[in-house]
């Protein structure tokens, strides 16, 4: 960790405790409101395949979710579903290879990322966005995500009736909810009466605990082919996580397992590209 980073964070906790020490529910609503802010935005120059798409927008909630899409009317839609502090753009050779094969692809940034507008995501708000785009460019029969974009995308899609014809591939998804809040609560040194008022934040505005939000709970419920990609070194979504879903050995779900490419560096590895569009 870097010098910069750790005085940071050193500053952030030694807030925290002073304003838990007053009252730990005006703690928890300032962890919450931190814990949905991301700390940069990825904001790239659009590249000539960018530029060629179709730019795609619509509001909701008040925020502008921007997007993009190309070669409308193709074989199969195709949707990609990026994570926390990411974009799109990041996916280019995903959608260059779909392209290859003749789908029409969809691609939109989150709020508070990339060329969308907002300044905080939460799960149920990208939920909400997903489920927006598939009933606007819709149907979709393939996707692609990453990170919080396979929490997010698995609760969605256990939202629509069964239909074995979709196809899912992920990667490194946020596996349990529960296990994100427990790194932020880990990394900021916050209490248990902070965490007790942060889950009650959690319930009150999503309608469920953090424990709900669990892909494995969903998953295990959807009868569509699945390709799981995931890193033994993945230190933001452990593979611990996944495992017990390896060990129950669902035929609808296949797992392709690394080493060495934890969380981000995964989802640009040729093999891991090569493997997804095919399974697509």
């Amino acid at each position: 960790m870097k010098l910069i980073q750790k005085i940071t964070i050193a500053y952030i906790r030694a807030r925290f405790a002073l304003l838990a020490a007053f009252s730990a529910k005006k703690a928890a609503q300032a962890a919450y409101k931190l814990f949905c802010t991301p700390q940069k935005k990825t904001v790239l120059p659009l590249t000539p395949l960018f530029t060629a798409a179709d730019p795609l927008s619509f509001n909701i909630d008040g925020v502008t979710i921007n997007g993009f899409r190309w070669n409308k009317g193709g074989s199969k839609r195709v949707q990609v579903v990026h994570g926390f502090e990411s974009a799109s753009q990041n996916f280019e050779p995903y959608i260059r290879g779909f392209l290859d094969k003749g789908y029409e692809v969809l691609a939109f940034d989150a709020p508070a990322h990339g060329l969308s507008g907002g300044r905080q995501i939460t799960l149920p708000l990208y939920i909400k966005i997903l489920e927006e785009i598939y009933h606007r460019y819709g149907p979709i029969q393939s996707y692609l995500a990453h990170s919080l974009g396979g929490l997010a995308l698995v609760h969605f899609l256990e939202t629509l009736p069964a239909d074995t014809s979709i196809r899912l591939a992920l990667v490194a998804p946020a596996t349990e909810s529960a296990t994100v809040v427990n790194q932020f609560f880990k990394l900021l040194k916050l209490g248990q009466p902070v965490r007790k008022a942060f889950d009650d934040i959690i319930l009150q505005t999503s309608g469920s605990t953090p424990e709900y939000y669990s892909i494995p709970r969903a998953i295990a419920q959807m009868n569509i082919p699945v390709l799981w990609v995931h890193d033994h070194d993945d230190t933001i979504t452990p593979i611990k996580d996944v495992q017990p879903l390896i060990d129950k050995k669902y035929p609808h779900i296949q797992f392709l397992l690394t080493e060495g490419l934890g969380h981000r560096r995964i989802y640009r590895d040729e093999q891991v590209i090569k493997a997804i569009t095919a399974f697509l």
